[in-house]
């Protein structure tokens, strides 16, 4: 009964399997996010919108492709877009078989809601972290992205 004290092991994670899973949290702060978007645009609307704005018109394969999802999942949200009048689908000169899809002026005034609502949300968060903390934050994760 009077044996001796098991041992305690301490776990040492790496720099790099800590960072990983600190990445996972990222999910929630996304989730947070997407709460303050408005009723008629999930976050996978936003992704698409955002991605036209960011690289342009573009066929459909290729706005599936820079999302890294199946074009089934892409056609659907843009069927969904298309209706709410935030993107048009004009013929492609090049292959009259295809469609370009580009923003419509409602589409870049949804996209301004989204950033200022995004903004509004991440103020509150952050409110007391310093300019100086964000600022950081903001070159390390661009910079994480860049390596990817």
């Amino acid at each position: 009964m009077g044996g001796r004290p098991v041992p305690t092991q301490t776990t040492r994670t790496t720099p790099h399997e800590e960072l990983a899973r600190r990445l996972t949290g990222i999910g929630a702060v996304k989730r947070e996010l997407a709460r303050n978007l408005p009723a008629d645009c999930p976050p996978g609307t936003a992704a698409v919108l955002t991605v036209l704005d960011r690289h342009g018109e573009m066929r459909l394969s290729r706005l599936a492709d820079l999302m890294a999802v199946d074009i089934s999942v892409t056609s659907r949200h843009v069927t969904h877009i298309t209706a709410r009048g935030w993107i048009e689908r004009e013929p492609d000169p090049g292959d009259g078989r295809c469609r370009i899809l580009r923003l419509t002026p409602a589409g870049r005034a949804l996209l301004t809601e989204i950033g200022a609502r995004y903004s509004a949300a991440l103020e509150r968060a952050l409110h007391d972290w310093s300019a100086q903390d964000i600022d950081v934050l903001n070159t390390l994760l661009a910079r994480l992205r860049s390596s990817f």
